[in-house]
Parts: structure tokens; C-alpha cells; sequence
């Protein structure tokens, strides 16, 4: 089983920055395909960002385009994403997850992802 642990989360004013870091333990993610989710009460989980499975090629949800950026380092293990000029509607609870296929691309479907963290919590007041 791959395990993920999120962190970096926190309050924020809008328009502020955080930087949220998942680490990858278990079985290795280098391999895969990676991305970060986001939840809010009474909302289906929504993909943020992607990316592939060396950092070669990345994609994001339309609301957050030019504003968040994912990187990976797989010497390390982990999967980041800088958040820039965070609104409200950003608040949310942030997870990472891992493509269950490797050597794919990236996608922010949820349903071929697996090994879901217990998430950091992002709020943003004004």
C-alpha cells in the first residue's frame, strides 16, 4: 500500500501564498503519474493539478491556471503545490494521490487515482 501524508496547509488571508508538500512512503511514486485534489463540505472532490510521471508535463483545473503551480522530486519522494493569489473559494481540504496505473500521464480524474492522504486544510479569510 502507498501511503501519502499531506501537510502545509493553514490559514491564509486572500491573496496570500502556501505551499503544500505530500510525501510518498510505502511504495516508491516515482513512477506514476501524481496530482492534488481539493474537497469542500457537500462538493464532489475536485482535481487541482496534475502531473506526469517525470514532471515533464503538467495540467490543471481552469480555476486555478496561473496561479498554482505542482512540482515533483523523485529523489525525494514528494509531490508540492505552490498556491499563489489564494481566493475563498480555494478553501477547501487539499489531498494528493497517486495514478494506480505507472508510467501514465497526467490526469485529474479521480478514478484512477489511489492512496488518498488524510488531507491539510486550506482556509482563506478576507
Amino acid at each position: 500500500q502507498v501511503r501519502l501524508v499531506e501537510s502545509g496547509g493553514g490559514s491564509v488571508q486572500a491573496g496570500g501564498s502556501l505551499r503544500l508538500l505530500c510525501s510518498c512512503s510505502g511504495k516508491t511514486c516515482s513512477r506514476y503519474s501524481m496530482a492534488w485534489f481539493r474537497q469542500v463540505p457537500g462538493k464532489e472532490r475536485e482535481g487541482v493539478a496534475s502531473i506526469n510521471y517525470d514532471g515533464g508535463r503538467t495540467l490543471y483545473a481552469d480555476s486555478v491556471k496561473g496561479r498554482f503551480t505542482i512540482s515533483r522530486d523523485n529523489a525525494a519522494n514528494t509531490l508540492s503545490l505552490v498556491m499563489n493569489s489564494l481566493q475563498e473559494e480555494d478553501a477547501a481540504m487539499y489531498s494528493c494521490a497517486r495514478r494506480m496505473g505507472y508510467l501514465l500521464g497526467a490526469n485529474l480524474d479521480v478514478g484512477v487515482y489511489t492512496g488518498w492522504g488524510q488531507g491539510t486544510q486550506v482556509t482563506v479569510s478576507s
